[in-house]
């Protein structure tokens, strides 16, 4: 079967919790992509922060981009897969989670991030069919 270490975009570029959402929000926009990781100062992984985190916590609430810090969005323990996780399991964690994107960790390093469109396109369409009606509900 599948791993993550082989469906995951390598090298996740990551954002610190000491860092500004507008700064996450434009590192976002230069990389074209919708989710970052939060490292820490220690380069573990604290959670991650997404758009939809920017507009919904962040601008919907009024709060100023500039001077709100990402770890305000850094809540509880990331959720993560193992690099060597198989597909079935990226699946399960995703629809348990109700999450679209995982971080994908060796030890305790991160190594990539795995989205839902990356197993998508290894898998057949009705478990990701599947996965996609629970995180949507």
């Amino acid at each position: 079967m599948t791993t993550a270490r082989e469906l995951m975009t390598p090298e996740a570029q990551c954002v610190s919790e000491t860092d500004s959402i507008a700064t996450a929000a434009q590192r976002m926009a230069e990389l074209n992509i919708g989710s970052l990781p939060i490292c820490g100062e220690d380069n573990q992984l604290k959670g991650m922060i997404t758009d939809r985190d920017i507009v919904v916590k962040v601008v919907a609430e009024g709060k100023d981009p500039q001077s709100c810090l990402v770890s305000e969005l850094a809540q509880g323990k990331p959720v993560t897969i193992g690099a060597d996780d198989d597909a079935a399991e990226i699946l399960h964690t995703m629809g348990a989670h109700q999450v679209r994107r995982l971080p994908v960790i060796d030890g305790h390093d991160l190594v990539g991030i795995v989205a839902l469109s990356d197993v998508a396109k290894a898998l057949p369409d009705k478990p990701v069919g599947e996965v996609l009606e629970a995180i949507s509900a």
